[in-house]
């Protein structure tokens, strides 16, 4: 029977845990506190329990206080699952961290009597980034619909954006260490212990594979004194970080193709994914190009970009796969940093229409700007006029210049303070008042609707350039050319209407 351990952590909190094993890492063991409210995790490898790690989780931990304190700061704890206080026990340095909360363990378990075992096992991301995996052994109650990895990736874009800030660096981002609720939309990024301070703290892993960026494998034979050899920094951070997003909303990697590198399997590997990778969806370059006829059961169409090219993630993403995988590949300076992957994910969310088709298993699509709009994932067609609002924004004299900022309307949208000044951004440190809508857009007998909630300065602007005020409560029917005054303050943005007819 196991028996309980009681120790004091370094700031003199009291610590209690099961003497047995929760779980293991490569390099660390867990154990659960008897109320299951949190974990103490341990090294394992003997070479780690000395004064450097104690120094480098002492200021992880005293930094995770610094972020939890700041604005926003309660917004971190839901996605870190980061040091609290550090222990020793019995020669083996450790730390104390939350047990992560029961939305990240499968509730249903895979199909066919759970088959796999997973119920209430760990919610990695590998589960749901591989079409294969989706379609054959999830249960589709656990899968969400494609608008909640949209959210997903919007929240991992935001968390490493907050540790490149902070000079830090995750140095092992991947679907192994970030678990997912795809049902609430969220991540909850872990080995947090392991993050790297350039010039001050190494990593303690070079990454896993699939996400190690081609700079680290070309140099992962140089010795660790070697000026080449590259390390696990803020550009690989960049380079996993795209990898996943086009896994979560493609269900495929972007490197793995049909070309064979090598007869030996390792160099294959090491040459695939380092100094000889491929964009499988490169535009001019077709030879790693992804053969349909080779793919696992269940992975069509998802798995063949001919079928579910990366286009339909929209305008917005495509550029920025297109700077990861092509451009910033073997060149990290020019990879798309957190911050921009966190705004054209934003920006996408308002192209994102439902679609028609109650058994359609994404229940979302991107508008594709075409003129007859249609699921691209079940192929049912948009059935009724379709407001487009291309959104401007003022830069002083009155002038008002186009943000390259849409969003497309459907029936009980809200309508929300980011999209109506260019000044505020959705982001961890808004009020509950600001993440509150401001207005809705409703279809009732036939015509298009925007009610406004809580504007107090808006306006219509009439074809001669009048401006009839828009009082909070009061509704106006979108017509094509209609022009809407959302703000008059400095950054207030105006939209331009649009009708798409079906």
């Amino acid at each position: 029977m196991s028996q309980i351990v009681r120790i004091t952590a370094q700031d003199g909190t009291p610590v209690e845990f099961f003497d047995e094993i929760l779980g293991s890492g490569a390099i660390k063991d867990a154990y659960s506190s008897p109320d299951g409210s949190y974990v103490a995790v341990f090294y394992r490898d003997t070479k780690l329990n000395n004064a450097i790690t104690r120094e480098r989780l002492e200021k992880i931990v005293a930094m995770g206080g610094k972020v939890f304190s700041e604005q926003g700061g309660v917004y971190w704890k839901h996605l870190f699952n980061w040091p609290e206080s550090v222990v020793e026990h019995e020669g083996r340095l450790g730390f104390i961290t939350r047990m992560f909360p029961s939305q990240f363990l499968f509730e249903f378990g895979s199909v066919n009597n759970d088959m796999l075992n997973i119920k209430d096992g760990e919610k990695e991301g590998k589960w749901f980034a591989s079409a294969s995996h989706r379609s054959r052994y999830l249960d589709p109650r656990e899968l969400g619909d494609w608008s909640s990895y949209f959210r997903i990736c919007i929240r991992i874009a935001r968390a490493v954006a907050r540790l490149h800030r902070s000079g830090l660096a995750h140095s092992d981002l991947s679907y192994k260490n970030i678990l997912i609720d795809p049902i609430a939309g969220t991540p909850y990024i872990l080995e947090v212990d392991s993050i790297v301070v350039p010039g001050v703290y190494p990593p303690d892993v070079l990454g896993t594979p699939d996400f190690i960026a081609p700079e680290v494998l070309a140099t992962i034979d140089l010795s660790l004194d070697d000026p080449n050899k590259m390390l696990p920094n803020r550009r690989t951070d960049e380079h996993a970080m795209a990898v996943l997003f086009y896994m979560y909303l493609l269900y495929r990697h972007p490197l793995r193709g049909r070309k064979i590198w090598d007869s030996d399997p390792v160099k294959d590997e090491a040459l695939g994914m380092g100094t000889s990778a491929l964009f499988i969806e490169h535009p001019t370059d077709s030879t790693n190009r992804v053969n349909g006829d080779n793919l696992k059961p269940g992975s069509l169409p998802w798995g063949d970009p001919s079928q579910m090219p990366y286009t339909v993630t929209g305008p917005y993403l495509k550029e920025l796969f297109d700077r990861a995988f092509m451009e910033g590949l073997h060149n990290p300076v020019k990879r798309p940093i957190a911050s921009e992957w966190e705004m054209a994910l934003v920006k996408t969310v308002d192209l994102l229409q439902p679609c028609e088709n109650p058994s359609c298993l994404q229940k979302w699509y991107v508008f594709d700007n075409t003129s007859k709009p249609k699921c691209p994932f079940c192929g049912t067609p948009y059935s009724r006029p379709l407001p487009v609002l291309d959104l401007y924004s003022s830069r002083g004299g009155g002038k008002f210049l186009p943000d390259k900022h849409r969003l497309m309307v459907y029936n009980q949208q809200s309508l929300y303070l980011w999209h109506t000044n260019r000044n505020i951004s959705p982001n961890e440190k808004l009020t509950s008042e600001q993440l509150s809508p401001v207005g809705d857009f409703h279809f009732r007998q036939g015509a298009w609707l925007f009610v406004n909630r809580r504007l107090e300065g808006a306006m219509i602007i009439k074809s001669d350039s009048s401006k009839v005020p828009l009082p909070t409560n009061e509704s106006v029917e979108l017509t094509d050319g209609l022009q809407i005054l959302f703000d008059p303050e400095d950054g207030g943005r105006l939209a331009n209407i649009q009708l798409v007819l079906p």
